[in-house]
């Protein structure tokens, strides 16, 4: 089950205030942070998620890491290895500045966000290192090391439980850890009836947000293209 796990692409999505599309000279350019440190995420299939320092640092230094729109492999907008593409750890998060290729979808992608109609930033990342414990009777997951893939500003939020709801050994491993978190840090002299029911109210909320369809962007380029394909077939 572990090791399933650790090969599977996961993406966390984070509200930014300070994303901006800045115009040096006549090339266009992107600059945010893709995640941030020490920040509890919102309900996570059952549990929070905390980054933490330190957990892009090897990645970043080794990895092929590309920025894509809408996590689209078709819309590259740059890549480390390329040089237009700059990643680096400050004290707020994972700091992240693209130059645009001279192309029209980086270019609507520029006035999207110039106007504030995209704001977010998500990261696709393989976990290498992760530590699980409770605090206010709620499960948390930090991350101490991951495998950087792709940085990428996107129309909606990818909920994890959209991505993974359909993988049952994903799902068992999360309930898994859930469960170990509430019984190592309870004092119930019923450790594991104790835990059962933590993963209960846990549930709870997981159950609600995998009831959530992912919904495609319908202004998106790529989805564009294949309505504009299905009406050549069609």
């Amino acid at each position: 089950m572990l090791a399933f796990f650790i090969f599977m692409l996961e993406r966390r999505t984070f509200q930014l205030e300070e994303i901006r599309a800045v115009e040096d000279g006549k090339n266009l350019r992107i600059s945010g942070h893709a995640a941030v440190f020490n920040k509890k995420s919102e309900v996570i299939y059952g549990f929070r998620e905390i980054v933490l320092p330190g957990a892009f640092k090897k990645t970043i230094g080794e990895a092929d890491i590309r920025a894509l729109w809408n996590h689209d492999p078709n819309f590259v907008l740059g890549r480390n290895k390329a040089g237009t593409l700059r990643l680096k750890e400050d004290d707020r998060g994972l700091k992240t500045d693209i130059d645009l290729p001279e192309t029209q979808f980086a270019r609507d992608l520029y006035q999207s966000i110039k106007r504030g109609d995209v704001d977010q930033m998500s990261f696709g990342f393989r976990t290498v290192t992760d530590r699980w414990r409770t605090e206010d009777k709620e499960a948390v997951r930090e991350l101490v090391e991951v495998e950087l893939f792709d940085v990428s500003p996107v129309t909606y939020p990818a909920y994890p439980q959209t991505d993974i709801n359909a993988r049952a050994e994903i799902r068992s491993y999360y309930e898994q850890k859930i469960k170990e978190a509430a019984a190592l840090s309870s004092d119930d002299p019923n450790p594991d009836a104790a835990a059962t029911e933590f993963l209960a109210r846990m549930k709870e909320h997981a159950d609600f947000l995998a009831r959530r369809a992912s919904i495609p962007d319908p202004l998106s380029l790529a989805e564009i293209i294949r309505n504009a394909r299905k009406k050549v077939t069609n």
